[in-house]
């Protein structure tokens, strides 16, 4: 259940991040905006580990003796991205109307690295469907603090919040690969 907490803060730093960066921007209407982000980032945050559960469970059997391996491969490059992402500027830089539509393109790029995190769930002792409601949670709570986080000290967090998520998860795929 631990790493199942540790793997919902690691990919909830995306969200984390560009929740910073919309509350650093967007200083009206912040509570709407915590909200709307959070919602957005968290039913995506739980859906796409789901989805990559799901077709992880479908390739097992074929793969099994390589499972480690893929797990670590994936993590260390969701979390090489996440690395390198919090050395270059955010996409949020160039939003100046949030809007639902806006909320779903972001929501589907920083969940997407979820989706391929969600093939390790395979490999935890765990049921899916709470493992994806905790991610869920955890990218919620993320995101709405991220927001007011935002709101309050501008951008200077948002680096440093993907940074760690990066870290987080390669070592998650080395602990995989060591079990």
């Amino acid at each position: 259940m631990i790493y199942v907490l540790i793997l919902a803060v690691a990919l909830s730093m995306d969200a984390f991040a560009v929740s910073i960066g919309l509350g650093s921007k967007h200083k009206k209407k912040t509570t709407s905006l915590a909200l709307m982000s959070g919602i957005y980032f968290g039913l995506f945050q739980s859906l796409m580990p789901l989805i990559g559960y799901v077709g992880g469970v479908g390739v097992l059997g074929w793969v099994e003796s390589y499972a480690p391996w893929i797990a670590f491969l994936l993590l260390l490059m969701i979390g090489g991205k996440m690395i390198y992402e919090s050395f270059v500027e955010g996409i949020e830089e160039d939003i100046a109307i949030i809007t639902h539509r806006v909320m779903l393109i972001l929501a589907i790029a920083t969940s997407i690295d979820a989706m391929a995190a969600g093939f390790t769930l395979t490999l935890l002792d765990i049921n899916p469907f709470i493992a994806c409601m905790i991610i869920g949670v955890t990218t919620f709570c993320f995101s709405w603090v991220g927001v007011f986080i935002g709101e309050k000290s501008g951008t200077w967090l948002e680096s440093k919040a993907e940074l760690f998520g990066g870290i987080v998860l390669i070592l998650i795929g080395l602990k995989i690969l060591l079990l």
